[in-house]
């Protein structure tokens, strides 16, 4: 059985990002085999990491080693991500400085929501996680705050989506089961 983490990046109070994480969940379940692959939401707020190479208490080495036991346990990812002045959020970027053995050979993909479709921050994620040993898909799926979202705030996404993220999840599961055999 493949398991695939579907991550959600923002820890804003009021993100659009729960929207577009919950999507992301129920469209993978739709459109893949439930006898070969599970799909488990991981949101960034649910963890308390302190700043990289800032001091660490015992509580936050603690809930570092949560972070990286839970990330460790997937064969793939999906990053569900916005983009902040052109990137990718400083809360992802200081939780992804953490690991590194967690996701070598693995996959990951990519759905991210902005003013263009967060495509400066994907792409800025794709240097990145070339770096942590993770292969990117191709297909990633860009959802507007001009067209996908009522009034910049209410999820209301385009049904040609469906297909872009059908795609990503073909390509994706395939990768990640392929990977998976040299782990």
């Amino acid at each position: 059985m493949l398991k695939i983490g579907i991550i959600l990046s923002s820890v804003r109070k009021e993100r659009n990002g729960l929207a577009v994480a919950k999507w992301a969940v129920e469209k993978s379940q739709e459109f893949s085999d439930k006898e070969k692959v599970t799909f488990e939401l991981v949101d960034l707020a649910s963890y308390d990491l302190p700043f990289l190479g800032a001091e660490t208490s015992p509580e936050q080495a603690k809930e570092i080693q949560r972070w990286s036991e839970k990330i460790d346990s997937f064969d793939g990812y999906i990053f569900i991500t916005a983009e902040y002045n052109h990137g990718v959020t400083g809360a992802f970027k200081n939780a992804l400085d953490f690991l590194k053995p967690e996701f070598k050979n693995k996959a990951v993909a990519f759905v991210g929501y902005g003013g263009l479709g967060a495509a400066r921050s994907i792409e800025n994620l794709r240097v990145i996680v070339a770096e942590l040993g993770l292969a990117s898909t191709q297909r990633n799926v860009n959802l507007s705050l001009m067209t996908d979202f009522e009034k910049m705030s209410i999820f209301k996404p385009a049904s040609f989506h469906d297909s872009e993220i059908k795609e990503l999840l073909e390509q994706l599961i395939s990768w990640s089961t392929a990977l998976k055999t040299i782990r």
